[in-house]
This record gives C-alpha cells, sequence and structure tokens, in this order.
C-alpha cells in the first residue's frame, strides 16, 4: 500500500514487512510453549481444588441435615437407583440421603438430600473399612476417624484428602506422602 504525502510528492509504505512477521509470530510462540505447562497445572489443581470441595460440602451438609431434622444422614458412593455399592471408590459418584431405618442401605422410601456427579480424570478413594460415612443427629460420624483421598494426574505429590473425626469434624489436608500404590495417576 503506497501513501503520497500530501503536496511533497513522497511516497510512504506501511504494513508489516515479512521479517517483521515471522519475529511477531516466532514470540507468540515462545510465549504460548512456556505458558501452556503452567495452564495446565493449573487447570489440573483447579479441577482438584473442585473435587474436595463438592465432596466436603455434601458431607457438610450431610451432617447439617442429620442435626437440623434430628435424623441420620449416610453419604456414601452409589447412585439413587442402586444405593450405595459398597465400594470405597467415591470417583464415579455419590449419594446423600435420609437413613430411616439405619440399615446405612439406602430403601426406595428414603429420601436422596444430595447427588455427586463422576468425577473424572481422579481417583477419589476411602478407607476399605469406611465405605460410607454416616451422621447421627447429635452430628457425630460413629466409627472410626476416617479420610478420603484424591489423587489426580499430579500423582502423590498434588494428593488431597478429607478427614472425618468421629465427632463429625471434617477437614481438608494435603496428602503428600500417599503411597503411589494408591494413587495410580
Amino acid at each position: 500500500m503506497q501513501i503520497h504525502g500530501h503536496g511533497t510528492g513522497q511516497k510512504f509504505q506501511t504494513g508489516f514487512t515479512v521479517l517483521e512477521l515471522m519475529i511477531t509470530i516466532s514470540i507468540a510462540g515462545i510465549l504460548l510453549v512456556t505458558a501452556a505447562p503452567s495452564f495446565q497445572s493449573f487447570s489440573q489443581r483447579q479441577h482438584m481444588k473442585a473435587a474436595v470441595t463438592s465432596l466436603q460440602n455434601d458431607l457438610m451438609m450431610a451432617r447439617s441435615e442429620a442435626v437440623r431434622l434430628n435424623i441420620r444422614v449416610v453419604t456414601c458412593p452409589g447412585d439413587p437407583a442402586q444405593g450405595c455399592t459398597g465400594s470405597n471408590e467415591w470417583h464415579t459418584g455419590w449419594i446423600v440421603f435420609v437413613d430411616d431405618n439405619a440399615d446405612r442401605q439406602r430403601q426406595p422410601g428414603e429420601r436422596i438430600v444430595r447427588r455427586g456427579q463422576e468425577l473424572e480424570n481422579l481417583w477419589v478413594r476411602s478407607s476399605t473399612s469406611r465405605t460410607d460415612v454416616r451422621f447421627s443427629p447429635d452430628g457425630s460420624a460413629p466409627g472410626s476417624n476416617g479420610s478420603i483421598s484424591f489423587c489426580g494426574p499430579g500423582g502423590p505429590g498434588q494428593a488431597r484428602k478429607l478427614v472425618i473425626s468421629n465427632l463429625g469434624r471434617i477437614r481438608r489436608d494435603e496428602a503428600p506422602g500417599l503411597d503411589t500404590a494408591e494413587c495410580p495417576m
């Protein structure tokens, strides 16, 4: 493109040269290559945080419902149609339900309070002795203290866990010492 100077007869060139365009594209490529791993790591951390928060919120809500309504409430791996799976693997989803008959299994008439969705690219497991978390009307969680471990693409170094005390207290913790056999990702 040419532009003529006003009354001077001079011609000015505007636009980019091929060299300027190549340098700009090279710089953009370098920035993209260096930023991609950071973004992927950030995305993995956010996915882990969202999963831990989701289950923690559902457990806290189960405890709150037990106290508020003076009933027993159970949270377990499973789905509304099949009930509790009896498994200690939570990443396939979980249910929170009112346990009217105190058998720790959902019966057709027992109300579903919440349904936790399947967690993609995460492995979530509780100890084999603690395949559910039940809350009594006083807010306690009878049984042994337990934890639910979360592992993802970051491996054991990025693992997290929820710790549930007999008193019903639920807290987050890091789990960097998680055994690699326990964290297959």
